[in-house]
């Protein structure tokens, strides 16, 4: 089964991006070491607000190794519009779990964004939270869940301080369902 894991950046308060959507307040770290983190990454998955922050910003995308295979969740958006990667209009679920279930033993991100994490988790289709809390108070933004997701409690496998000040928690999430 290969494993879905969730890696973002939090403020302390636990805000992804500010009320604006940007992210100018994660600090760049030179000792995160991103090519490592995502050495194992074949496919992203993002919502429809992080792909189009991705747009905007092409920097955003260059954690993820070339060549990943890219979903975007949206019912919106025409899949003519963006031929580079795969739209899913429905059952997020259920195509996440066919991936999982794919042979091989790449990684898949879930890249962003809160909404879509919260409902991948809420079906049991996330396998680990990685979540590096930079060391500010936004006071409001995007949060890193969603109103209404189910209660999740989370096994601790890994922490790290950077010297930054930013503190990276990784965590295992029991009872992620296997297809």
């Amino acid at each position: 089964m290969r494993p879905v894991r969730y890696n973002v950046a939090a403020s302390l308060d636990g805000f992804i991006a500010d009320k604006q959507g940007g992210y100018d307040w994660i600090p760049l770290d030179p000792t995160v070491d991103f090519g490592a983190l995502f050495a194992r990454v074949d496919t992203v998955l993002l919502g429809r607000h992080s792909y189009e922050l991705v747009l905007r910003d092409p920097s955003a995308a260059s954690a993820w190794p070339a060549g990943s295979r890219i979903y975007v969740f949206s019912r919106t958006l025409d899949a003519a519009d963006h031929p580079s990667v795969t739209v899913v209009r429905d059952d997020a679920a259920g195509v996440v779990a066919a991936l999982r279930a794919e042979p091989g033993t790449g990684d898949i991100w879930l890249y962003g964004g809160g909404a879509l994490f919260g409902s991948l988790l809420a079906a049991g289709q996330v396998d680990a939270v990685e979540v590096t809390v930079v060391p500010v108070l936004l006071g409001e933004g995007v949060p890193l869940v969603p109103a209404g997701v189910p209660r999740a409690t989370l096994a601790l496998t890994h922490s790290h301080v950077y010297p930054s000040g930013m503190v990276g928690l990784h965590y295992a999430v029991p009872g992620a369902r296997a297809t």
